[in-house]
């Protein structure tokens, strides 16, 4: 038994890769019981590297660490008729069922929807897909990067060329999709006593995500370009080189362009900088005048002279620097759990709290990600029981 806000929940995972087993991962981190069903080789991501660490033949990929923790690992053969078994009495026990197959696998391992809701009339199913379930390319296999150049996010990401975003964000996008799903699911089965299935997918995730870049074109008629590291509505709001680090600064408002101008010297009603609607059409201008000033000082200058006058601004943090950091610390970013080969190992933390408990993700105590059929006897014994 954990603690947590859904401690009284069991997730049978079946997923694999990144999107289904991080939206598992939220449940866990709120306290979930999260039984990961794997196949005999493991899920795809242990062997997605380097970095791995431990010797060869306790050999674990970080990659599989970042979208497993807070799990249980239950290796079962769907193809043979007693492993089949078992997931049948498992989905029995179960509140919530995730998976992300290509359409059509679960149905031809036996478990389509409707026998999955004979034998847990309550049961939530949660299905991840790369374009979706349905539709002209509901067949297409999801990965990250493709999905991100099909979603329009690489059109609007980048300088010279597009260029995809620094983590999997489809599939990360996809997994906080289909975590909140199912929690409205499962808040409609208090009403019902009835399970449904919800659908989400990498292609959905990437629109979902569009924000005032979609509306551009969907109400302005206008295409979006590469923004670069530059706000394409707002200016001054991005980043500028200084005479070592860049600085990022974010005038969201005309009174902190006013607040800025006061720092510098400079007066906030020129003719060519005026308004917002003034520095977007002359932003190459306002950014060369801004990072020529800059040039004569360090960042850290420029970052202590705009704390001063208000505006909002920050450095660009290696990751190293990220976790070292004493917010990023206070706020329980940071978790440290006990491998069953490696030990002590430090992981990145759930970004949800709760304010009646000050751990990451609501739980006391968070396991680390398990190690392939660690846990296959006692969930076993458990079911036996």
């Amino acid at each position: 038994m954990t603690d947590g806000p859904l401690s009284d929940l069991i997730v049978l995972d079946l997923t694999r890769a990144l999107a289904g087993p991080h939206a598992a991962m939220m449940l866990g981190d709120m306290g979930a019981r999260v039984i990961k069903i794997e196949s005999p080789t493991g899920d795809d991501s242990r062997g997605w590297g380097p970095p791995f660490v431990g010797a060869d033949d306790e050999r674990e990929s970080t990659y599989f660490m970042s979208a497993n923790r807070n799990k249980e690992s239950l290796v079962l053969d769907l193809k043979a008729d007693a492993d089949q078994d078992v997931l049948a009495r498992l989905v029995e026990r179960a509140d919530v069922l995730m998976e992300n197959f290509r359409v059509g696998v679960l149905d031809r391992l036996g478990f389509p929807v409707s026998r999955l809701h004979e034998l847990n009339p309550g049961l939530i199913i949660l299905s991840i897909t790369g374009f979706g379930h349905d539709g002209p390319e509901a067949k297409r296999a999801g990965y990250d990067q493709i999905a991100q150049g099909e979603g329009g996010l690489m059109s609007i990401t980048g300088t010279a060329q597009p260029t995809k975003v620094g983590v999997p964000i489809a599939d990360l996008i996809a997994g906080m999709n289909g975590a909140y799903g199912v929690l409205a699911a499962l808040h409609e089965r208090t009403r019902t006593g009835l399970g449904r299935v919800v659908r989400t997918s990498l292609l959905a995730g990437m629109v979902g995500v569009h924000a005032y870049q979609g509306t551009r074109w969907t109400v302005g008629g206008e295409v979006p370009g590469l923004a670069g590291d530059h706000h394409p509505s707002i200016s001054p709001y991005g980043m500028f080189a200084t005479a070592t680090a860049p600085v990022q600064i974010a005038c969201g408002s005309e009174g902190l362009w006013r607040a800025l101008c006061g720092a510098f010297g400079w007066d906030p009603a020129e003719p060519e900088f005026a308004t917002n609607a003034l520095r977007v059409a002359n932003r190459d201008a306002l950014i060369e005048r801004m990072e020529t000033f800059f040039a004569d000082e360090p960042a850290e200058h420029w970052l202590a002279a705009l704390s001063v006058a208000g505006v909002p601004s920050g450095k660009v943090r290696s990751m190293d620097d990220v976790y070292s950091w004493d917010q990023v610390l206070s706020q329980g970013l940071l978790l440290t759990v006990d491998h069953a080969t490696q030990g002590s190992l430090d992981l990145p933390g759930s970004p949800i709290r709760f304010d009646d408990n000050p751990y990451s993700g609501g739980r006391s105590e968070h396991l680390a990600p398990p190690t392939l059929g660690q846990h296959d006897a006692s969930i076993r014994e458990w079911l036996d029981s």
